[in-house]
């Protein structure tokens, strides 16, 4: 757990913060729609998307969830693996690595630095498991927003991808 000058409480994800998660993931649909995003992630509410529920379960229970808090209420949320996911035309590292698997904020509190806070948590996981690669994906469409926040963030783009007709962009951190 650590605190960033906003009062951000990082702690471990369980299996009763998937709603919280969803609701998240829902409002960040509304969020990217409202501005005239809705190539990344369409226009259905993620949890109402076919194994969108049973995914965020998943990730609560199979994978290192991490749920960004604000006086006690989830305002973030991390998760992160060994790799990146199989339904993704994205190859496993040739070393050991940790890989950004969700990365969603409340959009409610924008420009806390919520998601750098976690990002940050992220690479001091990975250096504390003695790995020293850290990598995540994202949408790369539009005008490249989400690319540049992961730079701004210490990520370097390596390799760009199509899933479907997603334009999607694989970046990596060394942490060690």
């Amino acid at each position: 757990m650590n605190d960033t000058t906003y009062g951000i409480r990082i702690r471990p994800g369980i299996l009763a913060d998937t709603q919280a998660v969803l609701d998240m993931l829902d409002s960040a649909v509304v969020w990217m729609n409202d501005r005239g995003n809705i190539e990344q992630w369409g226009t259905t509410p993620y949890s109402q998307k076919p194994g969108g529920v049973a995914r965020v379960e998943r990730y609560m229970t199979e994978n290192s969830p991490y749920i960004a808090e604000l006086g006690g209420t989830p305002v973030g949320a991390l998760v992160l693996d060994s790799g990146p996911s199989p339904q993704m035309p994205i190859a496993p590292a040739e070393e050991p690595e940790r890989y950004v698997r969700l990365l969603v904020s409340d959009r409610r509190h924008a420009g806390l630095g919520i998601g750098a806070a976690l990002l940050a948590h992220a690479a001091e996981e990975t250096r504390r498991a003695g790995v020293e690669l850290l990598r995540v994906d994202c949408w790369a469409g539009g005008g490249g927003e989400l690319v540049a926040f992961y730079e701004r963030n210490g990520f370097t783009p390596t390799d760009r991808f199509l899933s479907e007709s997603w334009p999607g962009q694989v970046l990596s951190r060394r942490v060690g």
